[in-house]
């Protein structure tokens, strides 16, 4: 049995609760760590920590530049500790390895670019219409940013944040999800042997409605940054607003991948098979929605259900493993729930629907993979989000009945379309109401590119230079050159 501890200031911080927090093995259904059942003192604690960072001492009067060396020191151990903080995450989450691991190594890549970006954040000197005077703009870090991150995949989501944060001289305290706190907090550790000033990034773990408040409503905090569900985005963003706190949100999505029949159908198949099922559906981004074309309804259909049939369940940690398990209990039973109201609906299982019958995993909360036809945009399958590898096919007929039908929702985070036709990609890229839209490829990430959702699909952009910018507030400086003060009675 393993147990993480929390970091604050720079130290770890014994377990003050004695209350712990099992986290499952998702594979083998057993306890394999524990992590402190935080309380609201160790939320104070954590934020006090970062606040004195940002306001005295190294952190708040280092420069951009030495900032950002810092940031190139981090991801060199990053690269270095890949393999254990992947271990954690597949051990924490039941995620494939090879998907872990691929994204713990891409990480360093992020706060390079973002180390590189810190001392590039420049303010300008305006024209001026006022004679005699001096006017320009600089751009300063807002304060403490505490950021909330889910489970599905911690350090990738932590980092869209805790990169672009740091490099415009915030400080943070993280409150990961209490079902997979484990990769975080060992994380977190390596910012003290980066050379990271003390209290610069302070974690708390624990249940949200026990900590929650006293993160988010905390009169030292000036920015939320949550990814997670809508209803809890919600919370957040209300809890926020009581003391005028900046908020980014990421939150769900419903997000429609467009076949047309001018598309190369063998790429769309497996663009459709990626769109859903890897990671096994528990993707903001997941491509839950299969919009087909009615032409080619039947073939695609057909050649999706059959190449999913073929994905080999198993131990995430195994290489020749496609799908692995359900994150938490909880979500699976959630899952299982959503498959008996499609069946409910009308609409008709052409694959799966069910926990997988074989003896090597039953101990893991798997689902097979599950695709329904016959499905109306109007059902819950197709306008709720299921968070798991369950796969809605919907007919359309022309491009105006797929711009419909594919916004006809509450969310807007992610779409896909797959056409020969370039005409066609402009146009439906244009009138797609999503924050990314994919044109013959699907669940492509990067530093460099903006991320973010229209609609309920949440606030603000993460990754690229936008990011930076939501972690910044502007000051505008005015300087009189002139001798004397006019009429103080009149507005200059």
């Amino acid at each position: 049995m393993q147990q993480f501890l929390n970091i604050v200031n720079g130290e770890t911080l014994a377990n003050g609760s004695g209350r712990w927090i099992d986290s499952e093995d998702p594979f083998t259904g057993k306890v394999w760590s524990q992590i402190p059942q935080g309380t609201t003192q160790d939320a104070e604690a954590a934020i006090a920590a970062a606040f004195d960072a940002g306001s005295s001492g190294p952190w708040a009067s280092m420069t951009p530049t030495v900032r950002g060396k810092l940031l190139h020191r981090l991801a060199d151990l990053i690269e270095r500790d890949a393999e254990k903080l992947a271990t954690l995450e597949v051990r924490d989450n039941g995620k494939l390895r090879a998907e872990m691991l691929g994204q713990v190594r891409y990480l360093p890549e992020y706060y390079r670019y973002f180390g590189g970006l810190a001392d590039k954040i420049e303010g300008g000197v305006l024209p001026s219409d006022k004679p005699d005077m001096f006017t320009y703009t600089r751009h300063e870090p807002l304060g403490v940013v505490v950021c909330i991150t889910p489970w599905n995949s911690p350090l990738l989501l932590l980092t869209w944040k805790l990169a672009a944060l740091l490099a415009a001289g915030n400080t943070a305290v993280i409150k990961p999800s209490e079902f997979t706190s484990a990769s975080t907090l060992a994380f977190v550790a390596l910012f003290k042997e980066a050379g990271f000033p003390n209290g610069v990034v302070n974690t708390v773990t624990g249940y949200g409605h026990e900590i929650g408040a006293a993160l988010t409503e905390h009169p030292k905090v000036a920015k939320v940054a949550f990814t997670g569900g809508d209803a809890t985005g919600k919370a957040v963003y209300q809890a926020a607003a009581k003391g005028m706190k900046h908020v980014s949100l990421e939150l769900g999505g419903k997000s429609p991948n467009i076949i047309f029949d001018d598309a190369n159908l063998d790429d769309a198949v497996k663009g459709a098979i990626s769109g859903i099922f890897a990671a096994s559906g528990q993707s903001c981004i997941a491509g839950s929605r299969l919009l087909v074309q009615r032409s080619i309804y039947k073939e695609v259909a057909q050649r999706v259900t059959e190449f999913a049939a073929t994905a080999q369940l198993g131990n995430p940690m195994d290489e020749a493993t496609q799908v692995g398990p359900i994150t938490t209990r909880p979500q699976r039973q959630k899952v299982l729930e959503y498959i008996a109201v499609a069946k409910d609906e009308g609409a008709t299982c052409l694959l799966g629907g069910k926990v997988p019958d074989r003896a090597d995993l039953a101990d893991g909360w798997f689902v097979e993979p599950t695709i329904f036809g016959d499905v109306t945009n109007a059902m819950r399958i197709a306008q709720e989000e299921v968070f798991g590898p369950v796969l809605s096919i919907i007919p359309f007929e022309d491009e105006e009945d797929a711009i419909r039908i594919a916004n006809d929702t509450i969310y807007g985070l992610a779409a896909g379309i797959w056409t020969g036709s370039i005409r066609r990609a402009f146009k439906m890229s244009n009138a797609l109401r999503a924050g990314t839209v994919w044109v013959n490829t699907y669940r492509a990430v990067s530093f460099m590119a903006p991320f973010g959702g229209y609609k309920q699909s949440g606030l603000g952009r993460e990754n690229g230079q936008d990011a930076i910018y939501e972690f910044l507030q502007t000051k505008c400086v005015w300087i009189n050159l002139a001798e004397g003060v006019p009429n103080p009675f009149v507005l200059r």
